[in-house]
């Protein structure tokens, strides 16, 4: 009898030390990951949208993020869909969000683009490397987002409201400086812009 219950006590006394191991942190351990999932159901699970249409939030830079989401809250990123939303991450917990999503590992998106579109933007987009920098890396403590690896449609649209002037820099001389450039583009030219820079990865 004894030795018959001698296998389910060292099972036991396995499975006791198994569980008092220091298990590391996951994705949802952070103060954030519970207050950011309602940006997920659009941006997709840790921020990596898988839509043509809605930014890659991962591994942005939390200055960056907290000032857009400040924006779209107060109107001054017009925006119908993500006023409410900035709303809430405002009263959520805007730090801790915004460190949740920089923590992420961002992947580029998975939207194919079109070679020749690209290439074609590609001989466009030295203006465009001035500010963002030559692989579209951006500057983000200064404002300049990055660009490499958005989704194509998500960029177009971008580029496409700040053309038509709905969408204002706080810079005035910035604010100029992009009127100027993009009233040189076409609309087709602004698509190519926008699969260039979603191509780099």
């Amino acid at each position: 009898m004894r030795k018959s219950l001698l296998p389910t006590i060292f099972a036991l006394a396995l499975l006791i030390a198994v569980a008092a191991t220091k298990v590391d942190a996951g994705p949802l351990d952070s103060p954030g990951a519970s207050k950011s999932m309602i940006c997920s159901a659009c941006h997709g699970f840790g921020g990596n949208s898988p839509g043509n249409t809605v930014p890659i939030i991962a591994g942005m830079a939390p200055a960056y993020f907290k000032k857009a989401i400040k924006d779209y809250a107060e109107g001054k990123r017009p925006s119908p869909e993500m006023e409410p939303y900035s709303k809430y991450v405002m009263q959520a917990g805007l730090d801790e969000i915004a460190t949740y999503f920089a923590e992420q590992k961002k992947q580029p998106s998975r939207i194919k683009v079109e070679p020749a579109a690209a290439k074609r933007g590609a001989a466009l987009s030295a203006q465009c490397t001035v500010c963002h920098n030559p692989q579209g890396e951006g500057d983000p403590e200064k404002g300049f987002p990055v660009l490499r690896g958005q989704p194509a449609g998500y960029l177009q649209g971008q580029l496409l409201i700040l053309k038509e002037d709905k969408r204002k820099l706080e810079d005035t001389s910035l604010d100029e400086l992009k009127k100027k450039l993009l009233r040189g583009f076409s609309d087709r030219d602004i698509a190519d812009l926008a699969a260039y820079f979603s191509s780099l990865k």
